[in-house]
């Protein structure tokens, strides 16, 4: 699907125009416009990133090729960015879904195979805003990085959460092989979130030092802001990581601990048994010329020996906290 919107002196004079239209529109360099490809067709890419942009092959190569990791890259008129969002939920689990984004002069192209909360809160903000709309590509390419950025928040909160759950369930009697698997679950989403947003910290830096022609010099301390922000997602994403390393080290202590507990337990009861198996195994011995067979009252002794051993074992082990 293909949405676009054009803009004169900061007011939108149109939306949604056919492929040839937007040709038009890219003649005249007095008009500003972005260009939303949503889940296109191989004929919408062809016709828009070949046809009316002429963007370089390796370019729009990027656009069709998923690729794991934020870049950007300088061209002549335009510059290229590889972008993630990101969407967590506990059923499906981590995602993410690629934005491009080709920044021009006058226009701005981005491309994306779902839907994006960032891309549809921008279209329902420039459609509802009866204010001053953007006057620059790069003021657009702001603002959807920053609701991009923005979306990473409930993605946080829903770790943090599910953190929190794990830290409480390494104290409580829960199923080892269960919260080892979550545990690694959650661990291998901080690892993708990570790879993610250092990258793309990356790029907006490159922004922000106004080393580009296409980022006017009143936006540098936007993207600044931006880059900043990422970088507190990247600490916070650090922090996280910390804490649930140091939450899987307290469960191996606490599963090494009750391992020991256990050894220590049949030790004591192996030792509590032990006078009883050498009094027995010494008169349960079949020779004929044992002293205390003929004793009127040997088993009444052996039966003392036995239970005093015994009570003095068990007195021994209390001592020592084995019981």
């Amino acid at each position: 699907m293909i949405h676009s919107f054009i803009f004169s002196d900061g007011k939108m004079v149109g939306r949604d125009l056919e492929v040839e239209a937007l040709r038009l529109v890219r003649a005249d360099k007095g008009l500003l416009l972005w260009v939303d490809l949503d889940s296109p067709t191989d004929e919408e890419i062809k016709s828009v990133l070949e046809g009316v942009f002429q963007f370089h092959p390796l370019a729009i190569e990027d656009c069709v090729t998923p690729s794991s990791l934020p870049k950007i890259e300088d061209y002549e008129d335009y510059l290229f960015m590889v972008t993630h969002a990101v969407d967590y939920t506990r059923v499906d689990k981590f995602a993410t879904t690629e934005l491009d984004l080709f920044l021009g002069k006058d226009y701005l192209v981005t491309f994306h195979r779902t839907p994006l909360r960032s891309v549809h809160a921008l279209i329902d903000r420039l459609v509802k805003n009866s204010g001053p709309g953007p006057r620059g590509p790069d003021r657009l390419a702001h603002t959807l990085l920053d609701l991009l950025v923005d979306n990473y928040a409930p993605v946080m909160a829903e770790l943090s959460n599910e953190l929190e759950e794990l830290e409480e369930g390494v104290l409580a009697k829960t199923s080892s092989q269960k919260l080892v698997a979550e545990i690694l679950q959650v661990r291998s989403d901080f690892s993708k979130l990570r790879t993610i947003v250092r990258p793309q910290r990356d790029v907006i830096d490159r922004l922000a030092r106004g080393d580009s022609k296409f980022i006017r010099a009143k936006l540098n301390p936007y993207f600044r802001d931006l880059r900043d922000n990422l970088a507190r997602l990247e600490d916070t994403v650090s922090n996280y990581h910390e804490r649930l390393m140091m939450a899987f080290d307290i469960h191996l202590n606490k599963a090494a601990f009750e391992a020991n507990e256990g050894i220590k337990f049949l030790t004591a009861v192996t030792a509590v048994t032990l006078p009883a198996v050498l009094v027995g195994g010494w008169y349960g011995m079949n020779f004929e010329n044992i002293p205390e067979l003929k004793w009127t009252h040997g088993y009444l002794y052996a039966w003392t020996i036995t239970i005093l051993s015994t009570a003095g074992m068990v007195y021994y082990l209390k001592k020592k906290n084995w019981f």
